[in-house]
């Protein structure tokens, strides 16, 4: 599913309409990348949790030509899915 298919399942669900849920759903975008941005975590009981992890600096290899390099650390999105999200896939 992309984001316009996304955007209509939402209109269809909802109620809404597609500009309605195009909205809404740049809405909810927006803050959860703020939230992370924050060092905020987003819950959503249920469903599960928006994170930002810290990654670690480490070494890696160049695949072209097998040179060692240094991988910066990074701050990383992560979620973790809820239990009713991980009932409804089994």
């Amino acid at each position: 599913m992309n984001k316009s298919e996304l955007i209509d399942a939402m209109a269809e669900f909802s109620g809404l309409s597609k500009a309605d849920a195009g909205r809404a759903l740049e809405g909810f975008l927006n803050a959860v990348t703020v939230a992370l941005s924050q060092g905020d975590s987003v819950a959503l009981v249920g469903f599960g949790t928006f994170s930002a992890k810290q990654r670690d600096e480490r070494k890696g290899r160049n695949p072209k030509n097998g040179e060692e390099i240094i991988i910066k650390a990074a701050k990383i999105p992560a979620f973790k899915a809820g239990k009713s999200l991980k009932d409804a896939l089994n």
